[in-house]
């Protein structure tokens, strides 16, 4: 797509602020809100056409549906030739991307999946995601640390420890998440995704979008509006499935029947269609 790419960014990436590290130049990052309007509104005032890409890993859907929001408040000229973009990743893609990290790191440590603290929704989702990677993977010892929130750093790095493990892995679950320097007993597994990788999936994500613009007018606005649909109390888990919500508008069960390569794009999933999944037991969220 030739014109403006506009990653937005919530407490996942400090408010867009540790995308700047990851997405190249070219990538606009903006928080959201008057932000995005301000950017698209001088793309458009440019000739140049925009894609918009919500920059969540699966915890953040209210992310997206408020960017829809966002470009809803716009004029029917501004909001010509821009488009809304897929999220940039599930939790099923997280789930994958960390236990690709963890398969490099020995099993004799204790992997503390971290990322900063949401609302109590998301951070449950990020108790899943570690359960997840301890579930389908080799290490006895898998907690959560919540950056900003309780359980924090600290108290992670205590847990793992008295659960005996002699060293502590951070496995990053988000953009925004510092190496540990200073903390002892602790090294730093990431980053997520490199610097190549994570432009690799954006790309593929600005490309989906102007080709479903492009085929059929759809913005991708409409469907996003409903992306926090059963983000909280509202949500019921008493159906006769047991499965969670899912970002992208469906319910799934399972993990991903396996982790990604590093560096490699992990299947993508696409509005209705079913996540690399395999069947499994019954997983209560």
């Amino acid at each position: 797509m030739t014109g403006r790419v506009i990653a937005v960014g919530g407490h996942e990436s400090d408010g867009a602020a540790a995308l700047t590290g990851v997405l190249g130049p070219e990538v606009v990052c903006v928080a959201g809100g008057r932000e995005l309007v301000r950017e698209v509104r001088s793309a458009r005032a440019d000739g140049e056409r925009v894609c918009v890409v919500p920059m969540t890993l699966g915890r953040d859907p209210s992310l997206v549906a408020d960017a829809a929001r966002t470009l809803l408040a716009l004029d029917a000229s501004e909001r010509a030739g821009t488009v809304l973009a897929e999220p940039f990743a599930t939790t099923a893609h997280l789930v994958g991307w960390l236990r690709t990290l963890a398969t490099r790191i020995p099993d004799d440590r204790a992997l503390l999946v971290t990322a900063p603290s949401g609302d109590p929704f998301s951070d449950a989702d990020l108790f899943r995601t570690a359960r997840l990677v301890r579930q389908y993977g080799r290490h006895r010892t898998v907690e959560v640390a919540l950056l900003g929130g309780d359980p924090g750093l600290a108290e992670g790095v205590r847990r793992c420890r008295a659960l005996g493990a002699p060293r502590v892995v951070v496995l990053p679950a988000a953009w925004a998440v510092p190496e540990p320097t200073g903390v002892p007993h602790t090294e730093y597994g990431g980053p997520l995704l490199s610097g190549s990788a994570a432009a690799g999936v954006l790309a593929s994500r600005v490309r989906e979008a102007q080709d479903r613009y492009e085929r059929s007018g759809d913005d991708g606005v409409a469907r996003a509006l409903a992306a926090d649909h059963g983000h909280g109390h509202a949500h019921s888990h008493g159906d006769s499935h047991g499965a969670g919500p899912d970002p992208g508008g469906g319910h799934h069960h399972g993990t991903p029947s396996h982790a990604p390569r590093a560096g490699a794009e992990p299947p993508v999933r696409h509005q209705g269609a079913a996540p690399d999944l395999v069947p499994s037991h019954r997983s209560p969220r």
